[in-house]
């Protein structure tokens, strides 16, 4: 089965603290917006930071102090609705591409390993799951998930879940999660 189109995700590890598989977490970004049925034009960034860079970053952007795990800025106000809702967005399963779609920048996804690792010491899970974790959370926060009220912690975690389980199978599926990749 060939998978749909994936978004264009650009991966970047800016940080020495924790080894990390960028493509692999790239992989996860672009299956996250696939089966959210994000528009296929649509960018995102998955960045690994430093504990400095994210601190800097979190008093800066929310007025917090100190390092935190992961960080979604959305850059586009005007980006549609992801098509996974009923009556919100997309073009639908089988409508034809629409070539003239300028690219619509979803936002930035800001990952620092080092908390990371703390953070699935304390959990007791492997760093890559924690990693893993993170980067579903930050992509479905720049597609409008939130977890402010009870209600909607439980639907995105539960969707986090979902995700990935669907990744963890995708990994083992052949010529499934290297497509698309080198962007």
């Amino acid at each position: 089965m060939t998978p749909s189109p994936s978004a264009p995700v650009f991966g970047a590890d800016e940080q020495d603290a924790v080894t990390v598989d960028v493509l692999r977490f790239v992989r996860l970004a672009q299956l996250v917006l696939r089966e959210e049925r994000a528009p296929t034009e649509a960018e995102v960034s998955v960045i690994f930071v430093n504990e400095e860079a994210i601190a800097d970053l979190n008093r800066r952007f929310l007025d917090e102090a100190g390092p935190t795990d992961v960080l979604a800025f959305p850059l586009d106000d005007d980006a549609p609705p992801s098509g996974r809702q009923p009556d919100e967005g997309g073009r639908g399963p089988g409508a034809p591409p629409d070539g003239t779609d300028i690219p619509v920048i979803l936002g930035d996804v800001v990952v620092c390993p080092a908390v990371a690792e703390r953070n699935a010491a304390e959990h007791g899970r492997a760093v890559d799951d924690e990693l893993a974790l993170l980067v579903v959370h930050g992509v479905l926060h720049l597609l409008d998930y939130d977890h402010a009220e009870p209600e909607q912690a439980d639907r995105m975690q539960r969707r986090e879940r979902e995700l990935l389980d669907r990744f963890a199978a995708s990994e083992h599926e052949p010529g499934e999660p290297g497509e698309d990749v080198g962007r």
